[in-house]
């Protein structure tokens, strides 16, 4: 059973070996409000309390603001697992939460642009 290096909880032929709710410790509500657009970034203050490897990955992932659907598709974990390990960054001051900003209209054409031609990029 190999286990690849971006991963720690990844096999290469099984996939995730343990459920992701375990990772959130069994918990489905993050104490903080989150959003999917939520923009994520390190404060540069060191977690005082143990957490796990999905937490300091999480955690490397914030040097620049980065969405809470972005750190969930790098960490493979289903978007409300996600927003509990980093509420738990929150709670610890490891990180800053900021609310998205919708001007006019969260529907906006040139938002919806924007996104088309992101994806469009990674591929």
């Amino acid at each position: 059973m190999s286990v690849p290096q971006d991963g720690p909880l990844l096999d290469d032929a099984a996939g995730r070996l343990i459920r992701p709710y375990t990772v959130s410790n069994g918990r489905t509500r993050p104490t903080a409000v989150l959003d999917l657009l939520s923009l994520i970034m390190a404060t540069g203050t060191e977690p005082q309390t143990h957490l796990g490897p999905e937490h300091s990955v999480a955690l490397g992932l914030c040097g620049g603001p980065t969405s809470v659907a972005e750190i969930a598709a790098h960490l493979r974990l289903p978007a409300v697992v996600t927003k509990v390990l980093v509420s738990d960054l929150v709670d610890c001051g490891a990180v800053t939460a900021h609310p998205p900003a919708f001007h006019d209209m969260p529907t906006d054409r040139s938002l919806l642009e924007a996104v088309l031609d992101g994806l469009r990029r990674q591929l």
